[in-house]
């Protein structure tokens, strides 16, 4: 049986932190295939994406492009949050993944911060029965998961200007379209 991952995130932008996590999971064998979501409309997050979905979507695309081949084969970019109306529940991209896969065994992959707001996620029982949660340790927040060696990156410092951890080409991207003003 198959284990199909989904690591969704708005990914404004994807930085260096979450290609550590991504590699992490196919070096170790903890997922076979992992889809990489950048949300729609997200609702626990503070205010909208500054990136638009096509420009997050491409920053994912350039980023997985960057991993060694053996990890990137196993990676990709889905777009069902992007171009689904409305806002973006896991559950509905939990329903498809698994209606797509169904010989499979799905794996949500998130991070300590979105795990701390589980119990607000519309639907989130129904999550739980259709598929296996994997929690993943981040700096500073309180310890429910795997440790993978988390890097101490944040989408925000690097939107605000104070950090650059995102591959070379992300970052060209970044500049190319005068994303986040820096």
């Amino acid at each position: 049986m198959s284990r199909v991952g989904i690591y969704g995130g708005t990914f404004d932008p994807i930085h260096n932190g979450h290609l550590h996590v991504i590699t992490q999971l196919i070096e170790k064998k903890i997922i076979d295939r992992l889809l990489v979501i950048p949300a729609g409309q997200p609702l626990l997050r503070k205010g909208a994406p500054q990136a638009t979905g096509a420009q997050r979507r491409t920053m994912c695309q350039l980023a997985i492009s960057t991993l060694p081949p053996q990890i990137a084969s196993h990676v990709e970019v889905n777009p069902i949050e992007i171009l689904r109306e409305g806002p973006s529940y896991a559950i509905d991209t939990v329903e498809a993944v698994r209606a797509a896969n169904p010989e499979s065994e799905i794996f949500l992959i998130l991070g300590a911060d979105a795990y701390s707001k589980i119990d607000q996620w519309h639907r989130v029982d129904e999550i739980h029965a259709l598929a296996t949660i994997i929690c993943i340790d981040r700096p500073g927040f309180a310890h429910h998961g795997i440790d993978i060696g988390a890097l101490d990156v944040s989408a925000t410092s690097i939107r605000q200007g104070l950090s650059a951890d995102v591959p070379e080409i992300v970052g060209a991207f970044i500049r190319e379209n005068g994303l986040y003003d820096n």
